[in-house]
Protein backbone atom coordinates (compact mmCIF):
# COMPACT_ATOMS: atom_id res chain seq x y z
CA UNK A 1 0.00 0.00 0.00
CA UNK A 2 2.80 2.31 0.91
CA UNK A 3 4.60 1.42 -2.31
CA UNK A 4 1.52 2.36 -4.35
CA UNK A 5 1.23 5.66 -2.48
CA UNK A 6 4.89 6.47 -3.20
CA UNK A 7 4.46 5.56 -6.86
CA UNK A 8 1.40 7.81 -7.17
CA UNK A 9 3.29 10.63 -5.48
CA UNK A 10 6.20 10.23 -7.88
CA UNK A 11 3.82 10.17 -10.83
CA UNK A 12 2.28 13.46 -9.71
CA UNK A 13 5.75 15.03 -9.33
CA UNK A 14 6.84 13.84 -12.77
CA UNK A 15 3.62 15.12 -14.32
CA UNK A 16 4.18 18.51 -12.72
CA UNK A 17 7.74 18.64 -13.96
CA UNK A 18 6.66 17.74 -17.47
CA UNK A 19 4.19 20.62 -17.40
CA UNK A 20 6.97 22.97 -16.32
CA UNK A 21 9.33 21.65 -18.96
CA UNK A 22 6.82 21.82 -21.81
CA UNK A 23 4.87 24.95 -20.88
CA UNK A 24 5.46 27.66 -23.48
CA UNK A 25 7.40 30.54 -22.01
CA UNK A 26 10.05 32.99 -23.11
CA UNK A 27 10.84 34.17 -19.58
CA UNK A 28 14.41 34.13 -18.34
CA UNK A 29 15.65 31.82 -15.61
CA UNK A 30 14.82 34.38 -12.92
CA UNK A 31 11.19 34.59 -14.07
CA UNK A 32 11.51 38.20 -15.25
CA UNK A 33 10.36 38.86 -18.80
CA UNK A 34 12.94 40.99 -20.60
CA UNK A 35 11.85 42.76 -23.78
CA UNK A 36 14.43 44.63 -25.81
CA UNK A 37 13.47 47.39 -28.25
CA UNK A 38 15.87 48.64 -30.91
CA UNK A 39 14.66 51.66 -32.90
CA UNK A 40 16.43 53.04 -35.95
CA UNK A 41 15.81 56.73 -35.26
CA UNK A 42 13.44 59.33 -33.88
CA UNK A 43 10.55 60.15 -36.16
CA UNK A 44 6.78 60.12 -36.01
CA UNK A 45 5.93 56.75 -37.56
CA UNK A 46 8.55 54.81 -35.60
CA UNK A 47 7.71 56.57 -32.33
CA UNK A 48 4.02 55.85 -32.85
CA UNK A 49 4.68 52.17 -33.49
CA UNK A 50 6.74 51.91 -30.28
CA UNK A 51 4.09 53.71 -28.24
CA UNK A 52 1.36 51.46 -29.60
CA UNK A 53 3.42 48.38 -28.76
CA UNK A 54 4.17 49.41 -25.16
CA UNK A 55 0.66 50.69 -24.46
CA UNK A 56 -0.96 47.52 -25.75
CA UNK A 57 1.35 45.38 -23.61
CA UNK A 58 0.36 47.45 -20.55
CA UNK A 59 -3.33 47.04 -21.35
CA UNK A 60 -2.80 43.29 -21.34
CA UNK A 61 -1.08 43.35 -17.96
CA UNK A 62 2.59 43.61 -19.01
CA UNK A 63 3.81 46.83 -17.42
CA UNK A 64 7.40 47.98 -17.66
CA UNK A 65 9.03 48.20 -14.23
CA UNK A 66 6.34 46.05 -12.61
CA UNK A 67 6.25 42.58 -14.11
CA UNK A 68 8.44 43.08 -17.19
CA UNK A 69 11.63 44.94 -18.02
CA UNK A 70 11.83 46.89 -21.27
CA UNK A 71 15.23 47.99 -22.50
CA UNK A 72 14.87 50.67 -25.19
CA UNK A 73 17.79 51.62 -27.41
CA UNK A 74 17.77 54.20 -30.24
CA UNK A 75 20.48 54.00 -32.91
CA UNK A 76 19.89 57.56 -34.18
CA UNK A 77 20.25 56.32 -37.79
CA UNK A 78 23.83 55.14 -37.19
CA UNK A 79 24.62 51.69 -38.64
CA UNK A 80 27.47 51.09 -36.19
CA UNK A 81 25.08 51.87 -33.32
CA UNK A 82 22.64 49.31 -34.69
CA UNK A 83 25.27 46.59 -34.59
CA UNK A 84 26.54 47.42 -31.10
CA UNK A 85 23.05 47.81 -29.68
CA UNK A 86 21.86 44.55 -31.25
CA UNK A 87 24.79 42.76 -29.65
CA UNK A 88 23.93 44.35 -26.32
CA UNK A 89 20.29 43.27 -26.37
CA UNK A 90 21.34 39.72 -27.20
CA UNK A 91 24.11 39.66 -24.57
CA UNK A 92 21.68 41.00 -21.96
CA UNK A 93 19.58 37.87 -22.56
CA UNK A 94 16.45 39.56 -23.85
CA UNK A 95 13.60 37.06 -24.00
CA UNK A 96 11.99 38.83 -26.96
CA UNK A 97 13.21 41.75 -29.07
CA UNK A 98 11.27 44.33 -31.05
CA UNK A 99 13.05 45.90 -34.01
CA UNK A 100 11.54 49.17 -35.22
CA UNK A 101 12.35 49.82 -38.91
CA UNK A 102 14.00 47.48 -41.40
CA UNK A 103 17.69 48.23 -40.63
CA UNK A 104 17.05 47.60 -36.92
CA UNK A 105 15.46 44.22 -37.57
CA UNK A 106 18.21 43.24 -39.99
CA UNK A 107 20.87 44.13 -37.41
CA UNK A 108 19.10 42.03 -34.77
CA UNK A 109 18.69 39.09 -37.12
CA UNK A 110 22.42 39.16 -37.78
CA UNK A 111 23.10 38.69 -34.06
CA UNK A 112 20.70 35.92 -33.09
CA UNK A 113 18.75 33.09 -34.65
CA UNK A 114 17.37 31.94 -31.29
CA UNK A 115 15.66 34.90 -29.61
CA UNK A 116 12.20 35.72 -31.05
CA UNK A 117 12.38 38.95 -33.04
CA UNK A 118 9.34 41.03 -33.96
CA UNK A 119 9.71 43.70 -36.62
CA UNK A 120 7.59 46.79 -37.25
CA UNK A 121 6.81 48.80 -39.32
CA UNK A 122 8.42 47.11 -42.34
CA UNK A 123 7.20 47.18 -45.92
CA UNK A 124 8.40 43.74 -46.96
CA UNK A 125 10.11 41.18 -44.73
CA UNK A 126 10.85 39.08 -47.81
CA UNK A 127 12.60 41.89 -49.70
CA UNK A 128 14.65 42.60 -46.57
CA UNK A 129 15.75 38.92 -46.55
CA UNK A 130 14.35 38.40 -43.07
CA UNK A 131 11.84 35.63 -43.80
CA UNK A 132 11.23 32.98 -46.44
CA UNK A 133 7.62 34.03 -47.00
CA UNK A 134 4.95 36.20 -45.39
CA UNK A 135 2.79 33.14 -44.77
CA UNK A 136 5.52 31.08 -43.08
CA UNK A 137 8.66 33.03 -42.08
CA UNK A 138 10.74 29.93 -41.17
CA UNK A 139 13.14 32.17 -39.22
CA UNK A 140 13.10 33.66 -35.73
CA UNK A 141 11.67 36.87 -37.25
CA UNK A 142 8.07 37.89 -37.83
CA UNK A 143 6.00 41.03 -37.30
CA UNK A 144 3.85 43.63 -39.02
CA UNK A 145 4.03 45.33 -42.40
CA UNK A 146 3.09 48.93 -43.14
CA UNK A 147 2.80 48.49 -46.91
CA UNK A 148 0.33 51.15 -48.00
CA UNK A 149 -2.37 50.74 -50.66
CA UNK A 150 -0.25 52.50 -53.28
CA UNK A 151 -2.79 52.05 -56.08
CA UNK A 152 -5.47 53.76 -53.99
CA UNK A 153 -3.08 56.52 -52.95
CA UNK A 154 -2.20 57.42 -56.52
CA UNK A 155 -5.86 57.30 -57.52
CA UNK A 156 -6.53 59.77 -54.71
CA UNK A 157 -3.71 62.00 -55.93
CA UNK A 158 -5.18 62.12 -59.44
CA UNK A 159 -8.48 63.30 -57.93
CA UNK A 160 -6.72 66.03 -55.97
CA UNK A 161 -4.46 67.06 -58.86
CA UNK A 162 -6.41 66.25 -62.03
CA UNK A 163 -3.94 68.20 -64.20
CA UNK A 164 -1.04 65.97 -63.13
CA UNK A 165 0.92 64.43 -65.99
CA UNK A 166 4.33 63.77 -64.42
CA UNK A 167 4.91 62.20 -61.00
CA UNK A 168 8.21 62.34 -59.15
CA UNK A 169 9.64 60.00 -56.52
CA UNK A 170 12.30 60.92 -53.97
CA UNK A 171 13.77 58.22 -51.72
CA UNK A 172 16.90 56.63 -50.33
CA UNK A 173 17.83 53.85 -52.75
CA UNK A 174 19.79 52.12 -49.97
CA UNK A 175 16.49 51.33 -48.26
CA UNK A 176 15.29 48.17 -50.00
CA UNK A 177 11.70 48.64 -48.90
CA UNK A 178 11.60 52.20 -50.21
CA UNK A 179 12.87 50.98 -53.58
CA UNK A 180 10.20 48.28 -53.62
CA UNK A 181 7.45 50.83 -53.00
CA UNK A 182 8.72 53.07 -55.78
CA UNK A 183 8.72 50.14 -58.20
CA UNK A 184 5.11 49.39 -57.28
CA UNK A 185 4.17 53.07 -57.54
CA UNK A 186 5.80 53.43 -60.95
CA UNK A 187 3.76 50.52 -62.27
CA UNK A 188 0.56 52.01 -60.86
CA UNK A 189 1.45 55.43 -62.29
CA UNK A 190 1.88 53.91 -65.75
CA UNK A 191 -1.62 52.45 -65.50
CA UNK A 192 -2.86 55.98 -64.87
CA UNK A 193 -0.98 57.30 -67.91
CA UNK A 194 1.58 59.24 -65.88
CA UNK A 195 5.23 59.79 -66.66
CA UNK A 196 7.59 59.21 -63.74
CA UNK A 197 10.95 60.60 -62.60
CA UNK A 198 13.15 59.23 -59.81
CA UNK A 199 15.41 61.25 -57.51
CA UNK A 200 17.51 59.44 -54.88
CA UNK A 201 19.31 60.66 -51.79
CA UNK A 202 21.95 59.10 -49.54
CA UNK A 203 21.08 60.98 -46.35
CA UNK A 204 18.99 63.82 -44.99
CA UNK A 205 21.57 66.42 -46.06
CA UNK A 206 20.85 65.60 -49.71
CA UNK A 207 17.13 66.22 -49.46
CA UNK A 208 16.79 70.01 -49.97
CA UNK A 209 18.82 70.09 -53.20
CA UNK A 210 17.32 66.85 -54.54
CA UNK A 211 13.78 67.95 -53.73
CA UNK A 212 14.20 71.29 -55.48
CA UNK A 213 15.66 69.57 -58.53
CA UNK A 214 12.76 67.14 -58.62
CA UNK A 215 9.89 69.62 -58.25
CA UNK A 216 11.28 71.59 -61.19
CA UNK A 217 10.50 68.58 -63.42
CA UNK A 218 7.20 67.17 -62.12
CA UNK A 219 3.62 68.09 -61.33
CA UNK A 220 3.50 66.21 -58.01
CA UNK A 221 5.72 64.09 -55.75
CA UNK A 222 5.17 60.73 -54.07
CA UNK A 223 7.23 59.75 -51.01
CA UNK A 224 7.26 56.11 -49.81
CA UNK A 225 7.66 55.07 -46.18
CA UNK A 226 11.34 55.89 -46.36
CA UNK A 227 13.06 56.55 -43.02
CA UNK A 228 15.45 59.13 -44.50
CA UNK A 229 12.65 61.18 -46.07
CA UNK A 230 10.22 60.82 -43.20
CA UNK A 231 12.76 62.37 -40.83
CA UNK A 232 12.82 65.46 -43.07
CA UNK A 233 9.18 65.91 -44.00
CA UNK A 234 9.12 69.44 -42.58
CA UNK A 235 11.81 70.40 -45.10
CA UNK A 236 9.92 68.62 -47.88
CA UNK A 237 6.75 70.43 -46.87
CA UNK A 238 8.41 73.83 -46.89
CA UNK A 239 9.77 73.30 -50.40
CA UNK A 240 6.35 72.03 -51.50
CA UNK A 241 4.77 75.27 -50.27
CA UNK A 242 7.39 77.48 -51.88
CA UNK A 243 7.03 75.77 -55.26
CA UNK A 244 3.31 74.98 -54.99
CA UNK A 245 3.99 71.27 -55.53
CA UNK A 246 1.54 68.70 -54.16
CA UNK A 247 3.28 65.95 -52.18
CA UNK A 248 1.70 62.64 -51.27
CA UNK A 249 3.43 60.65 -48.52
CA UNK A 250 2.69 56.98 -47.99
CA UNK A 251 2.25 57.32 -44.22
CA UNK A 252 -0.33 59.39 -42.37
CA UNK A 253 2.22 60.85 -39.96
CA UNK A 254 4.49 62.08 -42.74
CA UNK A 255 1.48 63.57 -44.51
CA UNK A 256 0.58 65.68 -41.51
CA UNK A 257 4.18 66.95 -41.33
CA UNK A 258 4.57 67.95 -44.96
CA UNK A 259 2.24 66.16 -47.34
CA UNK A 260 -1.09 67.09 -48.91
CA UNK A 261 -3.24 64.03 -48.21
CA UNK A 262 -3.00 60.26 -48.17
CA UNK A 263 -4.86 57.04 -47.66
CA UNK A 264 -2.49 55.28 -45.32
CA UNK A 265 -1.94 53.05 -42.35
CA UNK A 266 -1.92 54.03 -38.69
CA UNK A 267 1.48 53.21 -37.18
CA UNK A 268 0.17 53.38 -33.62
CA UNK A 269 -2.33 50.64 -34.45
CA UNK A 270 0.40 48.66 -36.22
CA UNK A 271 2.40 48.82 -33.00
CA UNK A 272 -0.57 47.44 -31.09
CA UNK A 273 -0.91 44.60 -33.58
CA UNK A 274 2.74 43.78 -33.01
CA UNK A 275 2.19 43.68 -29.25
CA UNK A 276 -0.60 41.14 -29.73
CA UNK A 277 1.89 38.96 -31.59
CA UNK A 278 4.33 39.35 -28.70
CA UNK A 279 1.66 38.28 -26.23
CA UNK A 280 0.94 35.20 -28.35
CA UNK A 281 4.62 34.29 -28.08
CA UNK A 282 4.74 35.01 -24.35
CA UNK A 283 1.52 33.30 -23.30
CA UNK A 284 0.99 30.60 -25.88
CA UNK A 285 4.50 29.69 -26.94
CA UNK A 286 3.86 30.76 -30.53
CA UNK A 287 6.99 30.58 -32.68
CA UNK A 288 7.95 33.30 -35.17
CA UNK A 289 8.80 30.56 -37.67
CA UNK A 290 5.10 29.79 -38.13
CA UNK A 291 3.55 33.20 -37.43
CA UNK A 292 2.45 34.95 -40.66
CA UNK A 293 3.37 38.58 -41.24
CA UNK A 294 0.39 40.74 -40.25
CA UNK A 295 -1.02 43.80 -42.05
CA UNK A 296 -3.51 46.45 -41.08
CA UNK A 297 -6.73 45.76 -42.95
CA UNK A 298 -8.19 49.27 -42.67
CA UNK A 299 -6.71 52.50 -44.00
CA UNK A 300 -7.08 56.07 -42.81
CA UNK A 301 -7.77 59.07 -45.05
CA UNK A 302 -5.76 62.05 -43.85
CA UNK A 303 -5.88 65.60 -45.22
CA UNK A 304 -3.31 68.23 -44.25
CA UNK A 305 -5.48 71.35 -44.23
CA UNK A 306 -2.51 73.69 -43.85
CA UNK A 307 -1.02 72.32 -47.06
CA UNK A 308 -4.38 72.41 -48.84
CA UNK A 309 -4.65 76.12 -48.09
CA UNK A 310 -1.02 76.85 -48.98
CA UNK A 311 -1.30 75.13 -52.37
CA UNK A 312 -4.81 76.36 -53.14
CA UNK A 313 -6.05 72.81 -53.71
CA UNK A 314 -9.80 72.22 -53.90
CA UNK A 315 -10.74 69.00 -52.11
CA UNK A 316 -13.72 67.26 -53.74
CA UNK A 317 -16.68 67.01 -51.37
CA UNK A 318 -16.79 63.22 -51.75
CA UNK A 319 -13.26 63.01 -50.34
CA UNK A 320 -14.09 65.36 -47.48
CA UNK A 321 -17.18 63.30 -46.67
CA UNK A 322 -15.07 60.18 -46.51
CA UNK A 323 -12.57 61.83 -44.18
CA UNK A 324 -15.36 63.15 -41.96
CA UNK A 325 -16.98 59.72 -41.74
CA UNK A 326 -13.89 58.41 -39.95
CA UNK A 327 -14.37 60.82 -37.03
Amino acid sequence: MKKQTVMKFLAVILLGLSVVWTSPSVRGNDGVLRIGILQLADHGALDEAREGFINRLAEQGYVDGQNIQIQFLNAQSDQSNLQVMSQRLVADQSDLILGIATPAVQALANETTEIPILGTPLTSFVTANLVESDERPNTNVTGTSNLAPIDQQLELLTQLVPSMRTLGFIFNAAEDNASLQVEIAEEEARKLGLETIRMTVANTNDIPQAMRALVAQVDAVYIPTDNTLVQSMSIVGQIAKETLTPVMAASTGATLEGGLATLGVDHYLIGRMTADMAIDIIENGARPQTMPIQRQSETTLVINEEMVEALGIVIPQSIRDRANSQN
